[in-house]
């Protein structure tokens, strides 16, 4: 079976719950014999990661413009077309944006599986063009895919009750097994030891609520614990702008987006784990902060 992978902003390592959840995925799903072209935003392509497959997972480019507001749209539009001549069974899309190109596919004579991460228009970084766009999605996916997956029973409940969509196949996420790091040579060249301090990742967005957790982390007086950050903007705003600045005045460490080896020694050494967010579907940080038993 030949399955095309879009919505994502690709795979490996590139920011976010959707591609963490893909590049887990689709290598163990290549492995029981699937052929699987994931399909990658080419602005998140950089040079460290230009590769012809990862994993048994095909990958192919296509341009994407890194405008938040037309990026997913267009890059999904574009995915689907290629889909389409590449003849494939399968289109599968991830998120609910970029679903608004179910009918397309469908049309395209292509099977659509569709899943759904969590309803974005809740989140605090789009407008009302763009909720209305997003509404659309949820509902074309919800209601034209062949197979629609969900994450949560949360969202199942909401597609069921909106769409009346009863047969949402319902896959948690999950994590690999927890890598155990004993070596502290990142965490020292941050200034940090073992178990001194508090850690959170994600995107710097308004719903992720980190600005918040400064604020709270600023009341601590004389504990000798820090607050270590890991994670960027995908888009410049001025949220992330004052984000950064907020953290400077408090001391806070921004490690930038991390993945492998160094998150894992993050994980391993932190004192407590916080997930400060405002909205979530389920999210892959907090279940590989379990993992670490945190």
């Amino acid at each position: 079976m030949k399955i095309v992978v879009t919505g994502t902003r690709g795979i490996p390592n590139i920011q976010g719950g959707v591609e963490t959840h893909c590049e887990e995925l689709f290598p163990r799903i290549a492995r029981l014999g699937c052929d699987i072209t994931v399909v990658r935003r080419s602005c998140y392509v950089t040079p460290g990661n230009i590769l012809p497959e990862y994993n048994g997972v095909k990958l192919k480019t296509i341009y994407a413009p890194h405008l938040k507001s037309f990026e997913a749209v267009t890059h999904t539009f574009l995915s689907v077309i290629w889909a389409r001549k590449a003849k494939a069974d399968v289109v599968h899309i991830h998120a609910i944006g970029p679903a608004i190109m179910s009918p397309l596919a469908r049309l395209l004579g292509l099977k659509v599986v569709f899943t759904h991460h969590g309803p974005d228009y809740r989140r605090a970084k789009w407008g009302p063009y763009a909720r209305v766009v997003l509404r659309l999605g949820e509902r074309a996916g919800s209601v034209l895919a062949h197979e629609v997956i969900v994450i949560s029973t949360v969202i199942r409940d909401l597609i069921n009750k909106k769409y009346k969509r009863g047969n949402a196949n319902l896959i948690y996420n999950g994590v690999p097994f927890p890598v155990m790091v004993d070596k502290t040579g990142f965490i020292e060249s941050l200034g940090l030891k073992s178990r001194s301090y508090i850690f959170t990742l994600g995107r710097l967005v308004e719903e992720k609520g980190f600005d918040l957790l400064i604020r709270a982390f600023s009341r601590l007086k004389n504990t000798g614990v820090k607050l270590v950050i890991s994670g960027d903007a995908d888009h410049e705003t001025s949220y992330s702008r004052k984000l950064k600045s907020l953290a400077r005045e408090n001391g806070v460490i921004l490690t930038g987006f991390l993945k492998g080896e160094k998150l894992q020694e993050l994980f391993s050494h932190a004192r407590l784990f916080v997930l400060p967010s405002f909205h979530e579907g389920l999210p892959i940080s907090l279940l590989e902060a379990m993992s670490y038993r945190l």
